[in-house]
Protein backbone atom coordinates (compact mmCIF):
# COMPACT_ATOMS: atom_id res chain seq x y z
CA UNK A 1 0.00 0.00 0.00
CA UNK A 2 1.74 3.57 -1.16
CA UNK A 3 0.35 6.57 -0.15
CA UNK A 4 1.96 10.52 -1.32
CA UNK A 5 0.77 13.58 0.42
CA UNK A 6 2.46 17.21 0.07
CA UNK A 7 2.25 20.55 1.35
CA UNK A 8 4.89 23.26 0.21
CA UNK A 9 7.32 21.37 -2.57
CA UNK A 10 7.66 18.87 0.02
CA UNK A 11 7.19 15.36 -1.20
CA UNK A 12 6.11 12.54 0.72
CA UNK A 13 5.36 9.23 -0.01
CA UNK A 14 4.53 5.99 2.53
CA UNK A 15 4.56 2.50 1.65
CA UNK A 16 3.79 -0.49 4.15
CA UNK A 17 5.92 -3.53 3.45
CA UNK A 18 5.01 -7.36 5.22
CA UNK A 19 8.25 -7.19 5.66
CA UNK A 20 10.44 -6.94 9.08
CA UNK A 21 12.53 -3.46 8.77
CA UNK A 22 15.79 -5.33 8.91
CA UNK A 23 15.34 -6.76 6.03
CA UNK A 24 14.06 -3.79 4.13
CA UNK A 25 17.06 -1.02 5.73
CA UNK A 26 19.22 -4.00 3.92
CA UNK A 27 17.41 -3.77 1.01
CA UNK A 28 18.66 -0.09 0.77
CA UNK A 29 22.09 -0.60 1.22
CA UNK A 30 23.10 -4.05 -0.07
CA UNK A 31 24.48 -3.56 -3.66
CA UNK A 32 23.14 -7.49 -4.66
CA UNK A 33 19.69 -6.58 -2.88
CA UNK A 34 19.63 -3.17 -5.07
CA UNK A 35 20.25 -4.75 -7.73
CA UNK A 36 16.76 -6.84 -7.51
CA UNK A 37 14.28 -3.75 -7.44
CA UNK A 38 15.85 -0.28 -7.52
CA UNK A 39 15.00 1.79 -10.37
CA UNK A 40 11.79 2.22 -13.17
CA UNK A 41 10.61 -0.76 -14.42
CA UNK A 42 12.26 -2.17 -17.06
CA UNK A 43 15.36 -0.96 -16.34
CA UNK A 44 18.93 -2.83 -15.26
CA UNK A 45 20.85 -1.50 -12.36
CA UNK A 46 24.62 -1.13 -11.97
CA UNK A 47 25.76 0.04 -8.64
CA UNK A 48 29.48 2.16 -9.56
CA UNK A 49 29.95 2.87 -5.63
CA UNK A 50 27.87 2.15 -2.57
CA UNK A 51 29.82 3.81 0.65
CA UNK A 52 27.10 3.63 3.22
CA UNK A 53 28.55 6.23 5.87
CA UNK A 54 27.91 9.86 6.04
CA UNK A 55 29.97 11.67 3.06
CA UNK A 56 29.47 8.39 1.29
CA UNK A 57 28.17 8.00 -1.82
CA UNK A 58 25.39 5.16 -3.46
CA UNK A 59 26.78 5.70 -7.56
CA UNK A 60 24.51 3.70 -9.83
CA UNK A 61 23.78 3.50 -13.66
CA UNK A 62 20.57 2.04 -15.35
CA UNK A 63 19.82 1.02 -18.80
CA UNK A 64 17.01 0.11 -20.57
CA UNK A 65 16.10 -2.56 -23.04
CA UNK A 66 16.47 -0.12 -25.81
CA UNK A 67 19.88 1.07 -24.85
CA UNK A 68 18.83 4.28 -23.03
CA UNK A 69 21.16 4.83 -19.99
CA UNK A 70 20.95 7.50 -17.41
CA UNK A 71 22.55 7.72 -13.86
CA UNK A 72 22.30 9.12 -10.32
CA UNK A 73 23.85 9.38 -7.05
CA UNK A 74 22.98 9.44 -3.68
CA UNK A 75 24.97 11.16 -1.35
CA UNK A 76 24.87 9.98 2.42
CA UNK A 77 24.01 12.29 5.27
CA UNK A 78 23.32 10.33 8.03
CA UNK A 79 22.79 6.28 8.80
CA UNK A 80 20.88 5.21 11.17
CA UNK A 81 20.75 1.35 10.68
CA UNK A 82 18.12 -0.30 10.57
CA UNK A 83 16.00 3.01 10.35
CA UNK A 84 16.94 5.92 9.13
CA UNK A 85 18.88 7.24 6.01
CA UNK A 86 19.23 11.03 4.51
CA UNK A 87 20.69 11.74 1.45
CA UNK A 88 21.19 14.04 -1.23
CA UNK A 89 20.22 12.99 -4.33
CA UNK A 90 21.06 14.02 -7.47
CA UNK A 91 20.86 12.65 -11.45
CA UNK A 92 25.06 12.32 -12.33
CA UNK A 93 27.17 11.41 -15.42
CA UNK A 94 29.09 8.31 -15.78
CA UNK A 95 31.84 9.91 -13.50
CA UNK A 96 29.45 10.56 -10.43
CA UNK A 97 28.88 14.43 -11.61
CA UNK A 98 26.15 16.32 -10.68
CA UNK A 99 23.89 16.83 -13.86
CA UNK A 100 20.73 18.54 -14.41
CA UNK A 101 17.68 16.17 -14.85
CA UNK A 102 17.68 14.50 -18.41
CA UNK A 103 14.32 16.20 -19.73
CA UNK A 104 13.71 19.01 -17.31
CA UNK A 105 15.66 22.33 -17.46
CA UNK A 106 14.21 23.71 -14.23
CA UNK A 107 14.33 20.51 -12.12
CA UNK A 108 16.55 20.97 -9.42
CA UNK A 109 19.78 19.67 -9.39
CA UNK A 110 19.61 18.05 -6.15
CA UNK A 111 16.67 17.15 -3.72
CA UNK A 112 17.45 15.94 0.31
CA UNK A 113 15.83 12.88 1.03
CA UNK A 114 15.21 11.23 4.30
CA UNK A 115 13.51 7.77 4.41
CA UNK A 116 12.46 6.25 7.90
CA UNK A 117 11.87 2.26 8.30
CA UNK A 118 9.29 2.13 11.27
CA UNK A 119 7.93 -1.79 12.27
CA UNK A 120 5.04 -3.09 13.97
CA UNK A 121 3.78 -7.15 13.76
CA UNK A 122 5.93 -7.52 11.20
CA UNK A 123 5.26 -5.05 8.95
CA UNK A 124 7.58 -2.16 7.92
CA UNK A 125 6.15 1.19 7.22
CA UNK A 126 8.65 3.45 5.31
CA UNK A 127 8.31 7.40 4.85
CA UNK A 128 10.38 8.77 1.98
CA UNK A 129 10.38 12.88 2.41
CA UNK A 130 11.66 14.60 -0.69
CA UNK A 131 12.72 18.69 -1.03
CA UNK A 132 14.24 20.89 -3.35
CA UNK A 133 18.07 21.00 -2.08
CA UNK A 134 19.42 24.92 -2.28
CA UNK A 135 16.88 25.22 -4.88
CA UNK A 136 15.23 28.60 -6.55
CA UNK A 137 11.84 29.00 -6.68
CA UNK A 138 11.57 28.20 -10.00
CA UNK A 139 12.79 24.42 -9.38
CA UNK A 140 10.71 24.58 -6.09
CA UNK A 141 7.45 25.28 -8.51
CA UNK A 142 8.86 22.74 -11.31
CA UNK A 143 9.27 20.10 -8.60
CA UNK A 144 5.82 20.65 -6.69
CA UNK A 145 4.50 20.20 -10.57
CA UNK A 146 6.58 16.67 -10.82
CA UNK A 147 4.59 15.21 -7.59
CA UNK A 148 1.88 13.14 -9.85
CA UNK A 149 5.06 11.59 -11.84
CA UNK A 150 7.17 11.08 -8.64
CA UNK A 151 4.17 9.22 -6.90
CA UNK A 152 3.67 6.95 -9.95
CA UNK A 153 7.18 6.45 -10.10
CA UNK A 154 8.13 5.86 -6.75
CA UNK A 155 4.94 3.61 -6.58
CA UNK A 156 6.18 1.17 -9.23
CA UNK A 157 9.72 1.40 -7.39
CA UNK A 158 8.60 -0.11 -4.16
CA UNK A 159 5.80 -2.34 -5.66
CA UNK A 160 9.17 -4.03 -7.37
CA UNK A 161 11.25 -3.84 -3.47
CA UNK A 162 7.55 -5.46 -2.41
CA UNK A 163 7.88 -8.48 -4.57
CA UNK A 164 11.37 -8.80 -4.33
CA UNK A 165 11.19 -8.91 -0.33
CA UNK A 166 8.01 -11.32 -1.00
CA UNK A 167 10.88 -14.02 -2.83
CA UNK A 168 13.41 -13.70 -0.56
CA UNK A 169 11.62 -13.99 3.63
Amino acid sequence: MTKAEHGGSDFVITHTFDAPRELVFQSWVEPERLAQWWGPVGFELSVLALELKPGGVFHYGMRADNGYEMWGKLTYQVIEAPEKIVSILSFADREGNVVPHPVSATWPLQAHNTMTLSEQDGKTTMTLRSVPHEASELEHATFKEGHESMKQGFGATFAQLAKYLARVQ
